[in-house]
């Protein structure tokens, strides 16, 4: 007979009411617009996704530019992750973790199923008051404290009803990440993690903007929840590593206070891949562009097949000027990673920058259905379009 949240809020108008969110998110620049970020997150989220429910719903996944420690969940499964949650993640589950929590409040359809339990607002209502928290505010942290308060937009009326969702997100969540393979533990670990940092506010930030709020009792109940799942050791991957350190070059203005920062890590000793990729990346961000290279050299050596650290050479070697090198190096790491997107967006904006237009036009229509979702795919066509005169 359906559920009694579609009566309240369609899944069609849940679409479209978070996809009118994210276009004012990106219409004031909040969204990161950087695709190898993105598609780590996209590609962590789906993998969680798989493991959470047999149909997940068409999620889709965004870096947001916020230092700060925070995600939230739109109608519709638009997920955003803040940047300080990728930066002060210790660990890949833990960030697994975030995103697991965020994806059960869609799966269990918390918005139209407190709008259900609510005769105060309607859809019209709901609708309103989450454009108006974009469209109302000039300042992007209030915009995204306000996003991120997802299920608790009827404010005093809602918060117990609100923890009952987060509770409900938190169990779902461990059992996703059990499932998925992670540590089932680092819900709890993370917990700690937002405790700290809400801390750190005080009295400073409104409780109304403290999004997920914590407790000793629901950091024990989260302990609890994963202690019924086998204890799981995980290695983090080295893309999260490397997208770690690329975020927080993204997020750090001027990048040369990020080159600081990985250049001090590097002669403390912690001479890891992540801290030289991060410290090359954020170089060729202040125009260094040949101790970038040399920086970037023994990832290279270490990782001779991983795509990021492939795309980051070829990139260095494009600011100088070394555009064959550059040409050879993205078309054999798109050969080898036929199906990854940044491989093809970064590849055509090479080809575009090289005068090759028409060729970058052509490569991205031959491999659209991999590059659709990314809105960078359409400014790369438009560019390439016009730079061969072609109007239409």
């Amino acid at each position: 007979m359906g559920e009694p949240a579609d009566l309240a809020l369609p899944p069609a108008e849940e679409a479209r009411i978070g996809a009118e969110i994210v276009h004012e998110m990106y219409r004031e620049d909040i969204i990161v617009r950087d695709s190898e970020t993105a598609e780590y997150l996209s590609g962590l989220g789906w993998r969680l996704a798989a493991a959470g429910t047999p149909n997940p719903p068409p999620f889709h996944f965004y870096l947001i530019g916020d230092p700060r420690i925070n995600a939230f969940a739109l109608p519709g499964g638009y997920i955003g992750m803040n940047a300080g949650t990728v930066i002060s993640a210790s660990a890949e589950s833990e960030l697994a973790a975030v995103l697991a929590h965020e994806e059960a409040h869609v799966t269990q359809r918390h918005i139209a199923r407190e709008i259900n339990n609510t005769q105060a607002a309607d859809i019209a209502t709901w609708a309103a008051v989450l454009a108006a928290i974009i469209a109302g505010s000039a300042n992007p942290n209030v915009v995204i404290g306000a996003l991120s308060l997802g299920q608790g937009i009827n404010y005093n009326r809602q918060i117990s009803y609100t923890r009952a969702n987060e509770m409900e997100a938190d169990r779902i969540g461990i059992r996703t990440l059990a499932n998925a393979g992670f540590n089932p533990n680092s819900m709890a670990d993370f917990f700690q993690r937002l405790e700290q940092q809400t801390r750190l506010y005080g009295a400073g930030l409104p409780e109304i903007l403290q999004t997920h709020p914590v407790n000793t009792t629901r950091i024990a109940e989260a302990t609890e929840r994963a202690a019924e799942y086998p204890k799981r050791s995980y290695s983090d991957s080295i893309s999260f590593q490397l997208m770690r350190a690329r975020t927080r070059v993204l997020i750090t203005d001027p990048p040369g206070s990020a080159a600081d920062w990985f250049r001090s890590r590097i002669e403390k000793g912690a001479a890891s891949a992540e801290n030289r990729y991060g410290y090359a990346y954020a170089l060729s961000e202040a125009g260094h562009y040949a101790q970038a290279l040399e920086t970037l050299q023994p990832v290279l050596s270490a990782y001779p097949k991983q795509p990021e650290v492939a795309l980051l050479q070829a990139d260095i070697l494009m600011s100088l000027h070394r555009n064959a090198e550059a040409l050879a190096i993205y078309s054999k790491t798109l050969s080898a990673n036929p199906n990854y997107p940044p491989a093809i967006l970064e590849n055509a904006q090479a080809l575009i920058d090289a005068g090759s237009a028409e060729t970058a036009r052509q490569m991205m229509l031959s491999h659209l259905q991999v590059i659709e979702h990314h809105i960078e795919t359409y400014h790369l066509l438009a560019q390439a379009a016009s730079a061969t005169g072609n109007v239409a």
